[in-house]
């Protein structure tokens, strides 16, 4: 398909998806000042923040995460499963359950096991079991509203957290650099834009470049996270496989893998995130990686992620990924929207 042909975009994308990827930003700006109009209730003596969720909740809680690290005053923790961790068994975790729809299980199941325990919870939803849950349990419940689904929310689930991480004094107030990271996503994505043809749009050319391929998303750092995000929004928008993978901890397993089979390395497309404010050590990494990759044949390109900051490059390297994967779902010519394997299974778990 011709990544030029927006009026077929229209056709393959019912589900306006792509409208959802042009309004990130707003989205993220929003949650943020969102997030200070919400109820905290009677939290404080956080010692240890654990955020449970699955799918978009949790890869925002991961941005956060990797985000944070360095100012932080507390671990963050995000937890991908059913129950908790011993450790959370205390007055000084805070545990955050995030779930888009309200009814995802394993956070559910998180959630009542923090409300059986001493630990200090809050709900994050838009709906669903989890706002009867705290509700019923007295616990501080953040609604937004987001009609489509969980992975097109990814701005509100981050701008809350960040909120929230912020008015609890856990980190310092990250406003000006926030609107720096949203203005730097609009900026970009006057070039991103579907109405942006393929001879001036980076993020249609890299589709254009994963097409038939196997794409592997390398980051370090705040964008280990976003090498993630590519990968789940390759598999969940284009219908595509893709991998993911973070240094430094890569260059001690990773690049021995490198030599079979030799069938599939011309048809594997290996995209390092890079960004200014990466440790130096780290920036190296990648440089030497990348040559190593290619020395054996690999397809490698380089995504410089844009601004000045650690929170505007981590949004604007992740908003380059969604229009990538968006792109490639028009490329192969499938509906961004629906996810029908993960349907499918939800339904063989409930039988």
């Amino acid at each position: 398909m011709k990544l030029d042909d927006v009026s077929r975009f229209e056709e393959l994308d019912p589900g306006g998806m792509l409208a959802e990827i042009d309004g990130l930003p707003d989205q993220l700006e929003s949650a943020w000042k969102l997030g200070w109009k919400q109820p905290l209730g009677e939290i404080s003596g956080v010692r240890k923040v654990l955020i449970a969720g699955m799918g978009g909740s949790a890869i925002a809680a991961d941005l956060l995460a990797a985000y944070v690290a360095p100012m932080a005053t507390v671990p963050i923790i995000v937890w991908r499963d059913y129950d908790l961790p011993a450790f959370s068994a205390d007055h000084e975790t805070l545990v955050i359950a995030c779930s888009h729809s309200g009814n995802t299980e394993e956070t559910l199941s998180a959630f009542a096991a923090g409300v059986e325990s001493e630990t200090q919870l809050l709900a994050i939803t838009t709906g669903g079991e989890l706002t009867k849950q705290a509700n019923s349990n007295g616990v501080p419940l953040w609604h937004f509203d987001h009609v489509g689904q969980p992975r097109a929310a990814v701005g509100h689930s981050f701008g809350l957290l960040l909120a929230l991480m912020t008015r609890l004094g856990l980190i310092p107030d990250p406003e000006e650099e926030l609107s720096v990271a949203v203005r730097g996503m609009r900026s970009q994505q006057e070039e991103l834009r579907a109405q942006s043809p393929v001879v001036g749009n980076p993020a249609k050319r890299m589709a254009g470049q994963f097409v038939g391929r196997w794409p592997t998303i390398i980051g370090a750092e705040f964008l280990a996270p976003v090498a993630r995000r590519w990968r789940t929004q390759i598999g969940e928008l284009a219908k595509a496989v893709a991998g993911f993978e973070a240094l430094p901890e890569a260059d001690h397993n990773m690049v021995a893998g490198v030599m079979h089979p030799e069938s599939l390395i011309p048809n594997t497309m290996v995209v390092f995130l890079k960004g200014s404010q990466v440790n130096e050590r780290n920036a190296l990494r990648s440089q030497v990686t990348r040559e190593i990759l290619m020395v054996e044949g690999f397809g490698t390109d380089v995504i410089e992620a844009r601004g000045d900051t650690r929170l505007a490059q981590q949004w604007t390297a992740l908003h380059f990924g969604d229009y990538t994967s968006y792109y490639l779902a028009m490329a192969y010519g499938v509906d961004p929207t629906p996810v029908d394997a993960i349907e499918e299974l939800k339904i063989k778990l409930r039988a």
